[in-house]
């Protein structure tokens, strides 16, 4: 059923897709915050290794962020040269990242999700939607965010997600994306759908998931609070979660509770993976809202974003 906004007459009208990709993009955030028990992170019932995020805080900053993702896709609907296209979108996230401040009083709850999801808006909104596949649209978004935002020519405030590519030379939020981000195609996405193959429960499935992914993201927010040690500690603990059967299963559960563990030992949370695990359930979900592929199998990702 297609969402109905009112005009200004009060009359109601289906939503432009501009609003139905931001209302997806919103969808996924909530469900990546929903799920629990997460290791690590904040979900209905705990803070993980957060002291300063709750489950409220997290449902008011996804909501928050709609009308930044519309403004997104508006931009991509619209803006065909590149680079102008690169300075719309840098300048609506911008304005998307301080209305989440202002929500959340300053706390960075999905600065992340905003660079991640956005970019994958703005490629579901500049693509006919039978094009809306993981390797059609993670092609566009490295081109995308090859493209310098003009705007961060400007000396800014060094985020400590800048301080930990420098240090530890890691891809870091652009890198990935530059790179298609290949953790969703790679992990996320074959996780959840294989999980999904052997009957495990959706919240099974997204765990499944957001096990892969933290096995091998080289998680900035996981360095910044826990170094190399940490990371590599966590990223082996996670690939224990699919060894022991996943979600699903008994041992993969407690191995998901030993991971969990772990995080608050370490202090440290997988922001950056609960960043793309909400980014791998927009892809899948713009999957599914395209359409079966046609009958020429997609390109190989590693291909496709060559």
């Amino acid at each position: 059923m297609r969402r109905l906004d009112f005009d200004a007459t009060g009359a109601a009208g289906p939503s432009s897709p501009a609003v139905e990709l931001a209302a997806l993009a919103v969808s996924a955030l909530r469900d990546e915050v929903d799920l629990t028990p997460k290791p690590g992170l904040v979900d209905r019932a705990t803070r993980g290794a957060h002291r300063d995020m709750d489950h409220a805080l997290m449902v008011a900053s996804a909501q928050a962020l709609e009308p930044g993702f519309t403004a997104i896709a508006r931009a991509a609907e619209s803006e065909r040269d590149p680079v102008a296209l690169r300075a719309a979108l840098g300048a609506a996230g911008r304005d998307a990242e301080a209305a989440m401040m202002r929500v959340t009083r300053g706390v960075n709850t999905h600065r992340g999700a905003i660079w991640a999801l956005g970019l994958i808006v703005g490629a579901a909104a500049a693509l006919p939607r039978s094009q809306w596949r993981a390797a059609a649209l993670l092609r566009w978004v490295a081109r995308m965010a090859a493209i310098d935002d003009p705007a961060l020519a400007a000396p800014r405030r060094v985020s400590n997600g800048a301080r930990v590519v420098a240090r530890y030379r890691v891809a870091g939020a652009r890198g990935e994306a530059m790179g298609g981000f290949p953790q969703i195609v790679q992990a996320g996405l074959p996780a959840l759908r294989a999980a999904r193959a052997m009957g495990a429960s959706e919240a099974a499935a997204r765990l499944d998931a957001l096990a892969a992914l933290i096995a091998v993201l080289d998680d900035t927010c996981v360095l910044h609070r826990a170094g190399p040690d940490g990371l590599a500690s966590v990223q082996s603990a996670a690939v224990t979660v699919a060894e022991r059967g996943g979600a699903a299963s008994p041992a993969g559960c407690a191995a998901l509770a030993q991971l969990d563990r772990l995080f608050l030992e370490l202090n440290a949370s997988p922001g950056g993976a609960a960043d793309l695990l909400a980014a791998t359930l927009l892809v899948d979900r713009l999957e599914t809202t395209a359409g079966p592929a046609p009958g020429v199998q997609e390109t190989d990702h590693a291909n496709a974003i060559a």
